[in-house]
């Protein structure tokens, strides 16, 4: 089975292209959801993350306590590296395993939908990936609309913690152009049509 993953910073609209991929059948892994959901359903993973962070880190009913974890894990870069290095191995291993479920299902091709796809390596996992490309001002204007909590300065400081928009296309093998200027369906039609044939070839030729 391919597998694609797609990335691209915040507000450049990841989500919207996904949705497209999903009508046209093909399912997507979503890991931010993902990653909440593995965090309280991974038992192994619960307890590192207790034992890392004290056991106020899941409430009474046993959900993720989202505020408390980020009080004492954000606010420190060694701290969230230390959460980052207990959570990805185990969304690795997550996705992994849906992956066999979906190529179960028939599926040729998947996405992964990832804004940190190769900060946290996940991009090892994949065959191909798609960057997703807004321009700044257009961004931030989708953020503010979205989320109209967050200041000016929030969002500067969103996206100054993400790997910078040049990097990404550089280190992309397709590109998505989601600018107001460039149709989305035909991109992805012709994306979708590629992707599909790729997969087939590599049934062919295994």
């Amino acid at each position: 089975m391919l597998k694609i993953g797609i990335t691209g910073g915040i507000g450049t609209g990841k989500s919207v292209v996904c949705k497209l991929f999903q009508v046209l059948g093909t399912p997507v892994y979503d890991s931010d959801i993902r990653a909440k959901w593995v965090m309280i359903n991974d038992i192994v993973l619960r307890d590192e993350l207790r034992a890392a962070f004290g056991p106020d880190t899941f409430d009474t009913l046993g959900q993720l306590n989202r505020t408390y974890l980020a009080k004492v894990a954000f606010s420190d870069p060694q701290q969230v590296a230390r959460l980052n290095a207990l959570v990805h191995p185990r969304v690795g291993a997550d996705f992994e395993q849906w992956t066999i479920e979906r190529q179960a299902e028939g599926h040729r091709y998947i996405l992964k939908e990832a804004a940190l796809l190769y900060e946290s390596g996940a991009y090892r996992q994949l065959d191909r990936i798609i960057t997703v490309f807004a321009p700044l001002a257009l961004r931030q204007t989708r953020i503010q609309r979205r989320d109209p909590h967050r200041t000016t300065d929030d969002i500067q400081n969103i996206i100054g913690k993400q790997m910078s928009e040049e990097e990404k296309i550089q280190r992309a093998d397709y590109m998505v152009y989601n600018d107001n200027e460039h149709l989305l369906i035909p991109q992805a039609l012709k994306l979708h049509a590629e992707f599909d044939a790729l997969a087939q070839q590599s049934v062919s030729n295994g």
